[in-house]
């Protein structure tokens, strides 16, 4: 199945690191060829169209038709009958994988690709279990690669990086809660949002619901403001409320659409803090955003998401005993949304300064999420700490 290269032409990479020939181009491999795979295939055309980085593109999936039609898309694809036989070629140093398939897979596949000598990089969730994730970690380590995940999406923003400005200064004074809550009322994957992709629904393949969708993003941007060291989840639940749309009824659906958790983040300095955790991607209440942090001297919400061109701070406060509120709007200058995970983590692959979301830290951010879970179903606190690098 596999195409000849011969009269493909394809750009000449900008990116350089140690050991690598900065006049060779990249190889990509995507395992998956479906929607979010064509997502990544798109934000590397996009690079390469902006002079930026280019990259030599293959693709396996186990549907031959996806394959053929991700090619269709994509015509300087190099297509593979199966992940081996991609895999198959001498690794070079700056080689990358990237997992779109649904989240059952992704340990397997990530271990092959980092024991095949190339980089990692996970759709989300990152693994469907610690111990998926802990194996992961522990392929990355022992073949010197780096292991990445997609929760990346909204890292790097200026709102969140306002907000870290703000608590570095110490603005706010002794910061004493957070709250992060995200209810939607009907936003659920594998129904109300891409209804085709069924598997959203079923816990033995997608790993949960909207804690396993949504959840890495909401982990990784509180991740990202704090930078905790360490998570308690004292409390947790987990819901699905009935909501009667057809394809609800008629598909397998046994995954939470609500999730609620108290965490305890213990901070680099020493102190404590905790936050107040929710998010719904199928609620009877209301819908409601918060983001937001709270100190003796002052308080901050932010637009942690920033779909538009800019995004919204407001800083709470207080003037001669009265409540004063200031609000700012920031540009944002980063990549797009769905274009960041690769484009992230190539730049960490060429070892210049990135956001990606790697290593210990993609791990400690995923072992939060299996935490909460596993309060919820044992009604018992649970602890992640973050591993030193190795």
């Amino acid at each position: 199945m596999r195409r000849s290269l011969k009269g493909t032409r394809f750009l000449t990479t900008r990116l350089t690191r140690t050991g690598v020939n900065p006049t060779m181009v990249q190889r990509i491999y995507m395992v998956g060829a479906g929607a979010i795979a064509r997502l990544h295939a798109k934000a590397i055309c996009k690079e390469a169209e902006e002079g930026q980085a280019a990259a030599e593109l293959h693709v396996t999936d186990s549907n031959p038709a996806a394959v053929a039609d991700f090619v269709r898309q994509f015509p300087e694809a190099v297509p593979h009958g199966d992940l081996e036989t991609m895999l198959a070629e001498p690794a070079r140093d700056d080689d990358i994988v990237i997992v779109a398939t649904p989240p059952v897979a992704h340990a397997e596949i990530a271990c092959r690709a980092l024991a095949s000598g190339r980089h990692a990089l996970c759709e989300k969730p990152l693994a469907v279990s610690r111990e998926e994730a802990a194996r992961m970690l522990s392929a990355a380590r022992k073949a010197n690669r780096l292991l990445g995940c997609c929760s990346s999406r909204f890292a790097g923003l200026p709102t969140t990086g306002r907000v870290k400005e703000l608590l570095a200064r110490g603005e706010l004074g002794r910061i004493y809660q957070m709250s992060w809550i995200q209810r939607r009322r009907r936003a659920r994957s594998g129904v109300e949002y891409q209804p085709e992709s069924r598997w959203f629904l079923r816990r033995e393949i997608s790993g949960g619901g909207t804690l396993m969708d949504w959840g890495p993003y909401d982990i990784a941007a509180m991740a990202e403001t704090l930078q905790p060291v360490r998570v308690d989840v004292l409390h947790a639940w987990t819901a699905n409320p009935r909501a009667d749309h057809p394809v609800a009824l008629a598909a397998p659906f046994d995954v939470e659409q609500h999730v609620g958790a108290l965490l305890q983040f213990h901070l680099a300095d020493g102190s404590r803090l905790p936050v107040r955790y929710e998010r719904a991607a199928c609620c009877h209440g209301e819908e409601r955003t918060v983001t937001e942090i709270e100190g003796t001297e002052g308080g901050v919400s932010w637009d942690w998401l920033v779909f538009g061109e800019d995004g919204e701070l407001i800083r709470f406060g207080d003037e001669g005993g009265e409540p004063v509120r200031e609000t700012s709007r920031l540009a944002d200058a980063t990549p797009d949304m769905m274009d960041k995970p690769i484009v992230y983590f190539r730049r960490a692959v060429a070892g210049l300064p990135s956001r990606a979301i790697v290593g210990e830290q993609a791990v400690f951010n995923f072992g939060i999420l299996a935490a909460i879970y596993d309060c919820a179903r044992t009604g018992e606190a649970q602890s992640v700490e973050l591993e030193e690098p190795r």
